[in-house]
């Protein structure tokens, strides 16, 4: 996915951007700009790599002088295409603007910036090297009245955010960040509110009893912060964990008779897929999480298992419900399947209830 994005940056947008500075800055060199950025070296960046290359290029090629050059980016910020292309606006930040003398202007330009494209991960070298100053400022952040800004405060500090270096000490110890998320659980954008649940779901994964407890005390606020604790759950429900389970009514994993479950075929090509059905059969009223495990046969020849969610339902005494499913073994840009065995487990409320193995050939 990475290696497409990255062509948001083509020879055309850069013309386009470097003329759209050239306007506010008539001394921009804008051909020696995209000669320094579409080098040799191009073509086999990552759009990480395309969009810190830009950014070095700007600092040669704008002034020396770090609030002069901000100046000009804060002029041309609204004038550039939105998605990814602009994030080596605030890489800018990140790269040139760390020094202790030019702090408050950093932390305008983030704020100002991350209204156009996201700075989540412009902010982590400032929490890295200046904790308590960049957490107070994060906390104040929170209470701003941009959505955007309130999303930077949540997304910038989350422990395992994607393509950022990871906040080894919120690993260990996310207290001052779940400090910082209490001002947000209940936040009125859907926008702040998934950065909190994901947020919560990356500190689970070191920590679980911090989120346990933390769910528990969170849970039936209100619909928006119950939303939070659920999505920000996921990887504790999918490993079963019974307290969160529990916490959400699906700790009863022998309330429903699971009949007949089969499976179409015992060998299926890669390209192809394979098809499982069942019968759930309730034994009394209740909550049922329903979902399915494939243990991939990886290129090291050891099995690796991706939980996938088939439903979560209520179910009346006696009643029953049938389910069947195809999951696809074709080939994608996160997944390259391996032959060898497999198996598809059913778990019903994060208990097993039965696997099949199958063949997975080429």
């Amino acid at each position: 996915m990475a290696e497409l994005l990255k062509n948001v940056y083509t020879a055309e947008s850069l013309q386009e951007a470097a003329e759209i500075i050239q306007a506010v800055y008539p001394a921009f060199p804008v051909e020696e700009f995209l000669a320094k950025t579409m080098d040799e070296t191009w073509e086999e960046l990552g759009i990480k790599g395309r969009v810190r290359k830009i950014t070095l290029s700007l600092g040669e090629c704008l002034p020396a002088d770090y609030p002069e050059a901000v100046a000009i980016l804060d002029e041309i910020a609204p004038k550039l295409s939105g998605g990814l292309f602009g994030l080596f606006v605030p890489d800018f930040v990140e790269v040139y603007g760390q020094g202790e003398a030019d702090w408050d202007l950093s932390i305008q330009a983030m704020e100002k910036y991350t209204q156009y494209w996201s700075s989540e991960m412009v902010v982590r070298p400032f929490i890295i090297n200046h904790e308590e100053r960049m957490m107070a400022q994060m906390n104040a952040w929170a209470r701003h009245e941009n959505e955007h800004v309130r999303r930077l405060a949540s997304e910038g500090c989350r422990p395992l955010l994607p393509w950022s270096q990871p906040l080894t000490k919120y690993k260990q110890d996310p207290t001052p960040v779940l400090e910082l998320l209490e001002q947000l659980k209940a936040d009125p954008s859907a926008y702040v509110r998934k950065s909190v649940a994901n947020n919560l779901n990356d500190i689970s994964k070191n920590q679980p009893e911090l989120i346990v407890q933390l769910a528990k005390d969170w849970y039936g606020e209100n619909e928006q912060t119950n939303w939070i604790v659920k999505h920000g759950c996921r990887t504790l429900l999918k490993k079963g964990n019974r307290e969160v389970l529990e916490i959400f009514g699906y700790g009863d994993s022998l309330a429903v008779e699971v009949k007949d479950f089969t499976l179409e075929t015992a060998k299926v090509a890669i390209g192809e897929a394979v098809t499982f059905a069942f019968t759930l059969i309730a034994k009394k009223d209740t909550k049922v999480r329903l979902e399915y495990g494939i243990d991939y046969m990886k290129a090291n020849g050891k099995p690796s298992r991706k939980i996938f969610q088939l439903s979560a339902i209520a179910m009346q005494e006696g009643e029953e419900k049938f389910y069947q499913r195809s999951h696809s073994f074709k080939n994608v840009s996160v997944r390259t399947h391996y032959p060898g065995t497999h198996s598809v487990t059913l778990i019903v409320n994060g208990t097993e209830r039965g696997t099949w193995d199958f063949e997975v050939y080429e």
